[in-house]
Formats: structure tokens, sequence, C-alpha cells
């Protein structure tokens, strides 16, 4: 129960535990609780099937997912001019790419949770075949697969969706993951798993293509990584079979989660993927709630300035979220 310092090998950072700090008085903000959609079609969501969008485009009468370009897109396929080099301290560099939006359902108040196993595997297999597309593109180096769930996140819209970026450059989290597969002589994660399956004390669920568990570095309270249980690069690598354990294993995920503080959990999600023999395929779970559905962990203060640190142990958070019986 000592204050102690944990190591990440995917980002060679640090991050200071503080069991117990979560036990503090809070008179700080508090969250409202956000209630589920309620109407499986809104007629005002420009996301829902036929309904006109923000930019002016209709979205067609889709019956499972539904994928567009992204109208107000941070990145454009088109090479960009570039700013004259003056000095070292004053770099930039054109940036290209390509920003997609993922409806996973027609339904809008359906969350992957919510959602049946068949549905989020069609979800999975839409990633694929978007990964295969974006990554043909010659000047395309990372597709970023992502979902922001809930207002808490910056979600701007309750319908269930996820977005695509890919990119011309590698960005900052791919380098330096890139780094320690790369630098080591075995895979940092195959022999991360391997030590989780024997300790056991970490991991929340797990199914025969992928462990979901607390990892012994989490930054964030409830934080969850998911690694495949083969040496597997991206979703092009993927048999049949490893395409219905990941949806099941998001399933299983989410709805702890949801069972976790009794309400719809908030969280930011991403699959980490390269075409690289040493890269090994793995998802992130970053969710914001600490205490309860209304009091967050705040990256302020000390975690802007000097390091990150949590309040709870990850295996106090593996152990509460292991324990939960999620609904069906």
């Amino acid at each position: 129960m000592s204050s102690h310092r944990r190591f990440n090998p995917l980002t060679r950072e640090w991050v200071l535990v503080s069991p117990g700090r979560d036990q503090r008085p809070w008179s700080g903000q508090v969250e409202k609780i956000t209630a589920a959609a309620a109407q499986s079609y809104d007629p005002a969501c420009y996301l829902c099937p036929g309904n006109s969008r923000a930019g002016g485009a209709r979205n067609s009468a889709y019956t499972g997912t539904f994928v567009f370009d992204n109208d107000f897109a941070a990145l454009r396929p088109e090479a960009g001019a570039g700013e004259p080099f003056e000095h070292e301290l004053l770099q930039s560099q054109p940036e290209r790419g390509i920003c997609r939006v993922v409806c996973f359902s027609p339904r809008h108040d359906l969350t992957i949770s919510r959602m049946s196993a068949d549905a989020v595997r069609g979800v999975v297999d839409t990633w694929a075949s978007q990964y295969t597309d974006l990554r043909a593109r010659d000047f395309v180096r990372w597709v970023q697969i992502f979902e922001n769930r809930g207002e808490m996140m910056g979600c701007s819209n309750p319908h269930p969706h996820g977005q695509i970026w890919a990119t011309s450059e590698l960005p900052n989290e791919a380098v330096k993951e890139l780094a320690a597969f790369e630098n080591r002589s075995t895979c940092v994660l195959c022999e991360y798993a391997a030590l989780e399956a024997r300790r056991r004390e970490r991991i929340v669920c797990e199914n025969t293509g992928f462990l979901a568990l607390v990892p012994y570095w989490a930054v964030w309270p409830f934080e969850i990584l998911v690694i495949a249980r083969r040496h597997v690069a991206d979703l092009e690598s993927f048999g049949e079979n490893e395409r219905g354990d990941l949806a099941g294993i998001m399933l299983e995920i989410t709805r702890r989660y949801d069972a976790l503080f009794g309400t719809p959990f908030p969280y930011t999600m991403g699959l980490h993927q390269l075409a690289r023999t040493k890269w090994h395929f793995h998802a992130h779970y970053y969710p914001p709630l600490l205490r309860s559905a209304t009091v967050r962990k705040f990256m302020v203060g000390y975690e802007m300035l000097a390091m990150p640190q949590r309040d709870l142990t990850p295996e106090t958070a593996a152990a509460r979220l292991r324990e939960i019986k999620p609904a069906i």
C-alpha cells in the first residue's frame, strides 16, 4: 500500500501509484449521469439512417454498419504546402490523411455493450475492410481506429459510432510503441501476456483469442489493455475465429464497465496495429471514472507537469472489474 512508481515498457514512461488516495474527501466537480438513449431512431440525429448530416449529405437507409468520410475532417488526402524551414526549433511538416466515421448500428439507442454478438462482429469486419482499404493508399503509414464513448470523452453524438484516421506519418504513441517492439529480441507483449496469464491477478476477462487486463503500468483508474494471444500484427492477419473473439472480448469489457457503476461507462478505446513483423496487435481502453458514475479522474497538476499518477492499484481495479456480473 506504499507509494511507488511503475514502468511502462511500451512507452518507456513511469506512473506514480498512490494506493488509498481515492478515499480522500471530495468536494470537487461532480459529473451528471448520462442516461442511455431511449429511442431507436431520432429524427434530429445526423447519424441515424436516412437523415441529413450537418454538412448537407444524406445518410443511406443503412441496416448494418455505415461508413462515410468525415464532413469535418481533421486531415485531407491532398498534400499541402509545407512552411519553409527557418530554424530547428520551429519545425513543421505537411500531414496528409483520411478521416472516416463508422456508425456501428442503425439503432440510435444501442452502444457496443447493448448490441448482439453478431452485430459487434459486423463492426469488427467493417474495421478490417476499412483498414485494408486505407492501408493500400500509397501515403498512409498509420490507421487509427478508435471510439470516444460518452459526453465526458467529448463524443458529439450519442448514436453508436467510432472514427478512423489514416495518417501519412506515424503518430507519437505509435513511434514509442514501435521502438518497444523493435528494440527487444523477444516480443514485449507476447512475454507480458504469458506473464499475466500465469499470475492471474490483473486479468479481467479472456477468451480463446484475447486477454483483457488492467496493465501493471495503468494510468487511468479502470484502464484495460487487450492483447491478442497469438503474435499477429493487424486485423488483416486475423483468422475468422479471432475476429469473433475480438467482438466477444469487446462485449465482455463494455458490459463489465456499464455494470461497475450502473451507468453507460465513458471511455476512449483504440486499436493499435501496424503491418510489421515485430508488432503485436493490442487495444487500449482509457475510461475516466474513478469513484462512481459522477466522480472522474482528472489529468491536471502533477500529472500534466511531472508524471501520471493513479489512486488505486491496478490489482484492485482488476479485481473489481473481474468480480462484476455484467448484464446480458
